[in-house]
């Protein structure tokens, strides 16, 4: 069973990606996205906006 969508499971955010994060989520971009983008699972990076307290929009 290999998944190879989480190739970087659990691997520790970079100031580099926790900026993406930030710039992306700015501009109204969705969890998808911004996962997409990053390569890493909508839960991580669902988990690392509550971290840094960010607002990611919710699709309607």
């Amino acid at each position: 069973m290999d998944d190879t969508k989480f190739e970087r499971h659990r691997q520790p955010w970079r100031q580099d990606e926790i900026q993406k994060l930030h710039q992306l989520a700015g501009k109204g971009m969705s969890v998808r996205a911004i996962a997409k983008a990053l390569t890493r699972s909508e839960e991580s990076v669902k988990d690392r906006a509550k971290l840094d307290k960010i607002r990611i929009a919710k699709l309607r």
